[in-house]
């Protein structure tokens, strides 16, 4: 039963404890009053009810009470952060694209900034911190503002007796050079409430749940300070009252917490939740990231002295968990993928003792519905294969997507690359791969070094060493289909979105092997994108890329930048962009086609606008079907010429 409907963008559902209201935020394209506002709706039906703004702007995250009495939520707070001059109100600006002016025609003087944080990709200008707000659910009631400073709150969750609420925050006022998240708290019904930090590992927490008797804190975060990008980030668990410092409850898994694997059939529209939750005292439920895969595990806690006593995965199978959520008495639900199936509703009961997941009497999960699935019925589906490809660091996992009734012969095939380099293919396919086997081509879809969800060991050869052992990765994975017979060695095409992207630009670069080739939001110079990323100097500096304070660091980002080799590239290419990108942005993107033009290369360059860093899953639609559309084109073009 449909709850809510119209011209409205309805996000962030929490449904009360008791079960009966769900609290979520409403986006009204037309009405900036209400925009981001926090709304309740009985899960019968009914009216909508939207709460008294009081002096605040977007809302963002929402959570309820325990007695469901309260409500605490996020919420963009005046004065902005960098605007000069006369803007409208906080809670009468449009909403939606950051970058655009006022709808009623305000616009800044200018922006006066100082940080280096005054920008996100998808987000635009980051002109105003959101901070907490708690609201007693009377009718009538006005919410009021507990957190406010020059910092920012996400990640909201109540303590077990309704008087705190804990968040994540980073208030060093070097943040944006040093970013470090931990977990703060705050009584929110003293008179002038001040936060205390309460998780602080040397690295970073987030995502935060308190246990059931309000004793622990359980985050995800890393315990070593300065963390480069082999090191992935586990379970933490301290004193809810920050009396002594966190533990690692995963010290021995070398996998990371939550979903780190690339399936848009989990779709990008919005995050995933994936705990960490309390089962009880003594159990805590996580979605761990393993081989591509992505799983519920379960770690069993002495709730006296906190310490771990067993870490186990409660289920196999080439599973991608999305969203999860945990009952008390032993029972898990998640979204997710299995296999090549889109995303369902799946339960499991938790046994009460461990038991291996490999023994026949173990529990099986159980898939509950079927209609996240049903449109995967009126077409024929990719039939995915996994083989080993022999490579210099060892086996590399490669997919390999097949037309239905295609015979194990030699066909045109495309490698795709997944983003990152923290990225990881899975076994449920994307859409473009889904659209390339039903046009007749074998996709090829490595996780070569460098892969998330593989371990230290198969990351750090990667680092501050993009176009080495991951470029020897690729052309193994090649190699392998080829020697199986099922690929055309005279019919291979390459493409890559994000890192992907920077792959098939060093790739051209450096061999002739590939006929066609697609680069989506790539990079090309990693000297200049180092400052030009919204993310780049803190990117570049846990993947060991280089920096620009020595002769020796631009040396660094300059021999991993495909614009040094541009001039050896003889390969047709097709660069895709997004032209509000700030991760990879087009001023990056463009010197590479324009160099190309000028060496009279076969390339053409296509600029979405007003699209962000993913577009081709979050973008409008219309943007995404002709994204979609060129690329299945220039294949055809130049690999069944």
């Amino acid at each position: 039963m449909a709850l809510t409907t119209g011209l409205v963008l309805d996000r962030m559902p929490r449904l009360a404890p008791d079960g009966r209201t769900v609290a979520f935020v409403r986006h009204a394209h037309d009405d900036h009053d209400h925009s981001g506002s926090i709304c309740l709706v009985s899960t019968t039906g009914g009216s909508i009810r939207t709460l008294r703004p009081g002096h605040h702007g977007s809302a963002e995250s929402v959570a309820w009470s325990p007695d469901g009495s309260r409500l605490a939520y996020t919420a963009e707070v005046d004065p902005p952060r960098f605007i000069v001059g006369r803007v409208p109100p906080l809670d009468r600006r449009a909403t939606g694209d950051r970058r655009a002016t006022a709808r009623d025609g305000h616009t800044p003087t200018a922006r006066h900034i100082a940080r280096t944080d005054w920008r996100y990709d998808g987000s635009g200008h980051l002109d105003y911190w959101s901070h907490l707000f708690v609201v007693d659910l009377d009718r009538g009631a006005v919410p009021r503002q507990i957190t406010r400073g020059d910092w920012g709150v996400s990640g909201i969750t109540w303590s077990p007796d309704g008087r705190t609420v804990a968040f994540t925050a980073d208030r060093d006022p070097d943040a944006d050079l040093r970013p470090r998240n931990t977990i703060w708290a705050v009584d929110v019904d003293g008179d002038d409430p001040e936060p205390r930090e309460v998780l602080a590992p040397l690295g970073s927490a987030s995502r935060a749940a308190y246990s059931p008797d309000g004793r622990w804190l359980v985050a995800a975060g890393i315990l070593e300070p300065g963390p480069l990008d082999d090191v992935s980030p586990g379970l933490l668990l301290g004193p809810a009252d920050g009396s002594s410092p966190p533990i690692d409850m995963t010290p021995g898994v070398d996998r990371p917490f939550g979903n780190w694997v690339d399936a848009d059939l989990n779709g990008w529209m919005v995050d995933g939740r994936y705990g960490p939750a309390w089962m009880g005292a003594d159990r805590i439920i996580a979605v761990v990231s393993d081989r591509g895969r992505s799983h519920p595990w379960q770690i069993r806690i002495d709730p006296v002295t906190g310490r771990a006593v067993d870490v186990t995965r409660l289920v196999d199978g080439d599973l991608t968990v999305h969203s999860l959520a945990v009952s008390r008495v032993g029972r898990v639900s998640w979204l997710g993928t299995d296999g090549t199936r889109a995303m369902e509703l799946t339960t499991f009961d938790v046994p009460a003792t461990p038991v291996p997941t490999r023994d026949r009497n173990h529990p099986r999960p159980q898939a509950r519905t079927t209609m996240g699935s049903a449109w995967q019925r009126r077409y024929e589906q990719p039939r995915m294969s996994l083989t080993m490809a022999p490579g210099d660091g060892g086996p590399i996992d490669v997919w390999i997507a097949s037309p239905a009734d295609a015979a194990d012969d030699p066909i045109p095939t495309v490698v795709d690359v997944h983003g990152g380099p923290l990225g990881a293919w899975a076994p449920a396919p994307h859409i473009e791969v889904a659209l390339l086997v039903a046009r007749g081509y074998r996709v090829i879809l490595p996780n070569i070094r460098g892969s998330t969800s593989y371990g230290r060991d198969w990351i750090r050869p990667q680092l501050g060493d993009w176009g080495g052992v991951d470029a020897d990765d690729v052309h193994a994975a090649v190699d392998r289909v080829i020697g199986l017979g099922l690929a055309d060695p005279d019919r291979l095409g390459i493409l890559g979105l994000s890192y992907g992207g920077f792959m098939v630009n060093w790739l051209v670069g450096t061999t002739d092997r590939f006929k066609a080739a697609v680069s989506e939001n790539g990079v090309t110079n990693q000297v200049s994108d180092w400052a030009n990323s919204d993310s780049g100097p803190e990117y570049d500096r846990v993947a060991l890329l280089g920096d620009p304070f020595s002769a020796e660091g631009v040396e660094k980002l300059w021999r991993q930048s495909p614009l040094r080799n541009v001039a050896n590239v003889r390969t047709p290419l097709l660069m895709l962009q997004a032209e509000a990108d700030l991760r990879c942005p087009p001023q990056d993107n463009e010197q590479f086609f324009i160099a190309l033009r000028h060496l009279r290369r076969t390339v053409e360059y296509v600029l979405y606008p007003a699209e962000s860093h993913v577009y081709g899953n979050s973008g409008r639609p219309d943007r995404r079907i002709d994204r979609h559309t060129r690329m299945l084109a220039w294949f055809d073009r130049y690999l069944r010429a």
